[in-house]
């Protein structure tokens, strides 16, 4: 993309939305396949948003990432200007888990939910309190990584920034190891909304790090700008802890590596999915990035005209957008 035709802020905001839900639903395909499994099937890999996986999801159809994006979205939205985000977001987690969520049918609960997300969720529904709850140290998947975006969208500043992606992440995922990914995650998206490069993305990222200090999320962030998606997926060795599946700081690592490739939004994610195993939350992760990055038109319209939520996200881009300017 020529230097004259690179995307303003609402059009990355638009791509960080988008590429979120693109990447959970290009993953749904092949979640949970080991990385040789995803190659005798798919030996180009995942190209086209074709839907299927374990839980059988109609093409485009939201997994928990992009229902639980949509949470905070929805949780932004209620607040409005000077509201509890926390709570907001908290209570529509919860309807989420409830069955009480638009464009579904009523009772209808979650097909797939994490873990740490369940634990938190029945922990926050037993206090009352989305701050006195979160599923403990030593849970430390992805579940709240992969849902932290938009709060780069609504607030204009780093601190504000920080401290609502702590406190959303710690609503389920309290480990500091999760709630620090975030927060770097978040600053990272920032800085590429306002037009930084790759590099000053990563560079905001670890100051974060070290402001929490918390070396670990710090060492996953340099790991992962020196990784090659295109290499992984080829050669299947990622040199990750947990080799993709679904613990915080490989799904961070990963998508730190696609945000630091040069090559087209497409070609990454195509890449960072055919690695398999957590393949529609790493491709969330990932692909949130690479649209702040890119922007979006980047992603194929073929992809997001099959996304469940393109329309409503689409939407909330400059809603989001606009609560920063709230006084």
């Amino acid at each position: 993309m020529g230097k004259d035709a690179e995307p303003g802020l609402a059009e990355r905001a638009l791509g960080a939305l988008l590429g979120v839900h693109a990447g959970d639903a290009l993953g749904a395909t092949v979640e949970f396949m080991p990385w040789a499994e995803v190659r005798s099937v798919h030996p180009d890999g995942v190209r086209e948003i074709v839907g299927g996986g374990p839980f059988g999801w109609a093409a485009g159809h939201a997994t928990d990432d992009t229902d639980l994006t949509r949470a905070l979205i929805l949780g932004y939205r209620r607040a409005g200007a000077g509201g509890d985000v926390v709570r907001a977001t908290g209570e529509a987690m919860l309807d989420w888990l409830r069955g009480d969520w638009p464009d579904r049918e009523p009772g209808s609960r979650p097909r797939d939910i994490g873990g740490a997300t369940l634990d938190g969720l029945t922990k926050y529904g037993r206090t009352g309190d989305p701050r006195q709850a979160g599923a403990g140290r030593g849970k430390a998947g992805n579940g709240s990584l992969m849902r932290c975006l938009p709060t780069a969208l609504a607030r204009s500043t780093r601190t504000a920034r920080i401290t609502e992606a702590v406190e959303l992440s710690a609503i389920t995922h309290d480990d500091p190891r999760c709630t620090v990914a975030c927060a770097a995650y978040v600053e990272m998206v920032a800085k590429l909304l306002a037009g930084g490069s790759p590099d000053d993305a990563v560079r905001a990222g670890r100051s974060v790090t070290l402001d929490l200090e918390c070396p670990p999320v710090d060492e996953a962030i340099a790991f992962g700008a020196h990784l090659v998606p295109a290499t992984m997926a080829a050669t299947g060795q990622t040199f990750l802890a947990d080799e993709g599946g679904g613990y915080v700081l490989d799904s961070l690592s990963l998508a730190v590596a696609a945000l630091c490739d040069p090559r087209p939004l497409v070609d990454v994610l195509v890449d960072i999915v055919r690695l398999g195993m957590d393949s529609d939350t790493n491709g969330a992760i990932a692909g949130g990035l690479l649209g702040a990055r890119d922007g979006a038109a980047a992603i194929p319209a073929a992809w997001v005209a099959r996304l469940q939520f393109a329309q409503e996200f689409t939407a909330a881009a400059p809603e989001l957008l606009a609560l920063r300017e709230s006084p």
